[in-house]
C-alpha cells in the first residue's frame, strides 16, 4: 500500500490536471465530438438527400424509358400502316393498270376481229360472184336461158314482197 503522503500528492496533482482539463481539455474534446457528432449528422441527412435524388433520377428514367418505349411502339404502329397503306394502293393502281390495259386489249381484239370479218366477207362475196358469174356464164349461154333466170327473180321477188307486206 502507499504511503499516505505520497496518495496525498497524487490526489492534489490528480485534482490539479482534472481541473486544468475539465477548464481547458473537455471542453475542447466535448466541442471536437460535438462538431464531428453534427458533421456526421449532416453527412447522413446529405447521404438521405442524395439516395432521394437518386431514386427520383431513377423515377424519371424509368419514366423517360417508359415514354420512349411508348413512342417507338407508336412508331411502329404508324409505320406498319404506312407499309399496308402503300402496298394496298400500289395493289389498287396495279389492277387499275391491269383491267386498262385488259379493257384496251378487248377493244383491239374487237377491232381486229370486225377488221377480219370484214375482210373475210369481203373475200366471201367476192368468190361468191366470181363463182356465180362462171355458173351464170355457163348456164345462161343462151337468150331463152337468161331470160328464164329473169323471170324467175321476178317472181321470187314478188312472192317475198308479198309475205313481207302481208
Amino acid at each position: 500500500m502507499p504511503d499516505t503522503g505520497l496518495l496525498f500528492w497524487m490526489l492534489v496533482i490528480f485534482a490539479v490536471v482534472l481541473a486544468i482539463l475539465a477548464k481547458w481539455g473537455f471542453p475542447v474534446i466535448t466541442s471536437m465530438v460535438d462538431k464531428r457528432k453534427n458533421y456526421i449528422n449532416e453527412s447522413l441527412q446529405l447521404a438521405r438527400k442524395a439516395d432521394e435524388k437518386m431514386s427520383n433520377l431513377l423515377k424519371e428514367q424509368e419514366r423517360i424509358i417508359r415514354e420512349a418505349r411508348e413512342e417507338q411502339d407508336k412508331i411502329l404502329k404508324e409505320a406498319a400502316e404506312a407499309r399496308n397503306n402503300i402496298i394496298s394502293q400500289a395493289k389498287e393502281q396495279a389492277r387499275d393498270e391491269a383491267a386498262k390495259i385488259l379493257a384496251e386489249a378487248k377493244v383491239q381484239i374487237e377491232a381486229e376481229k370486225e377488221s377480219a370479218v370484214s375482210q373475210i366477207r369481203s373475200q366471201v362475196a367476192m368468190l361468191s360472184v366470181n363463182i356465180a358469174e362462171k355458173v351464170i356464164r355457163k348456164t345462161l349461154s343462151t337468150d331463152k336461158e337468161q331470160k328464164e333466170l329473169i323471170r324467175k327473180m321476178v317472181d321470187e321477188s314478188l312472192k317475198i314482197e308479198q309475205t313481207s307486206g302481208n
